[in-house]
């Protein structure tokens, strides 16, 4: 057992038995109204014991949903349903905030069904997206006005207000993985040459105003925001290490004297200088996680940690395919189930809830 591992932690407001966090991890199983389920309170529950969990993305407004099956925090059918989810998990003693996303251009109006998605700048994503019936190109999306933009940070603040309603512990904004404030950050995506574009403070513009009045809303202290600069993913690319450099530089700076919980940032190299950079500009304890193509071991964990480089850990598939990864990683043998990603974006309780725990 690692003593960095099993540490308490204290994220503003929120006291983490453990610093293993559970990354934020898309799994498509609502219905149409975007509601979680009994599958959902079930799901989270059983992984109670690790010491954060952060929600999958979940859409602001209907305008940002990005995928059939995505959860929203939007009608009060769905916080409700959050109730149920955040009672359910403090009853297993652990704590959950909310990943709040905007998904931006990185979706369809078959899916957002309101005629429309928008983005800072109308410039189609590249690829194809899975809509209701099939694939279809990502569209042009309306390059949003400056009064829109304020309706934007209105909606945040609005799912923010009403994760916290529903019991959360806190939220976490998307501002990663090429999502709506990751598309503003991104040169290649925002072309605007107004407030919002045109220089790496503009391009940061968005974000600092969305995390600094859901900040102002529900408590600096209850507040993060998840980060992925130079991740180069759905056409948010950022390739200019100067450049990657001076907008998120300019972004942590900004965030700094708020006193936010938590800075979470996804990026292949943590030890390396931009995160570490970033890390100590923002002024908040820092969650760290290597990125999609290599997977958050026990060893790695324990390194970043040990080495200094962060104050958590967030693990993805392992603590989707581990319900009881606590209790795992408390013994020195491998014992992890193997997640079965044909499960990841499917309905119904297999591969979701269904992974044994060390008790069965």
């Amino acid at each position: 057992m690692s003593s960095a591992l099993f540490a308490p932690l204290q994220l503003g407001a929120i006291a983490l038995s453990n610093r293993m966090v559970m990354a934020p991890l898309t799994r498509q199983r609502t219905d149409n109204d975007g509601v979680p389920s009994d599958l959902h309170v079930e799901h989270y529950a059983q992984r109670a014991s690790l010491g954060l969990i952060i929600t999958e993305g979940t859409y602001p407004v209907r305008e940002g949903r990005t995928w059939t099956g995505q959860p929203g925090i939007e009608t009060p059918e769905q916080v409700a349903g959050w109730r149920r989810v955040a009672d359910a998990v403090h009853a297993a003693g652990g704590k959950i905030v909310m990943q709040v996303m905007h998904g931006g251009r990185i979706s369809h109006p078959d899916i957002s069904e309101t005629g429309r998605i928008v983005a800072p700048s109308a410039i189609a994503a590249p690829g194809e997206i899975r809509i209701p019936d099939g694939k279809a190109d990502y569209p042009v999306p309306h390059e949003l006005t400056t009064d829109e933009i304020a309706g934007i940070v209105a909606g945040f603040v609005s799912a923010a207000r009403n994760a916290i309603e529903a019991g959360l512990d806190g939220v976490e904004i998307h501002g990663a993985n090429g999502y709506l404030i990751h598309q503003f950050l991104s040169p290649a995506a925002n072309t605007r040459t107004d407030g919002y574009g045109g220089s790496p403070a503009g391009r940061a513009r968005l974000a600092v105003e969305v995390v600094t009045a859901v900040a102002a809303a529900i408590g600096a202290d209850r507040t993060g925001i998840r980060i992925s600069p130079a991740h180069n993913i759905q056409g948010a690319l950022e390739t200019d290490p100067a450049d990657v450099t001076a907008t998120y530089t300019v972004l942590a700076e900004a965030l700094a004297p708020l006193g936010l919980a938590f800075l979470d940032i996804l990026h292949a190299d943590p030890a390396g200088e931009l995160v570490q950079k970033l890390r100590h500009a923002t002024a908040a304890p820092v969650i760290v996680n290597s990125g999609f193509d290599v997977q958050t071991t026990r060893e790695s964990a324990v390194q970043f940690l040990e080495d200094g480089l962060s104050d958590a850990v967030a693990i993805g598939r392992a603590a989707l395919a581990n319900p009881d990864l606590v209790a795992r990683w408390a013994t020195d043998e491998a014992l992890e189930n193997t997640p079965d990603p044909a499960t990841f974006y499917t309905a119904g309780a297999r591969g979701y809830t269904d992974y044994p725990s060390l008790a069965v």
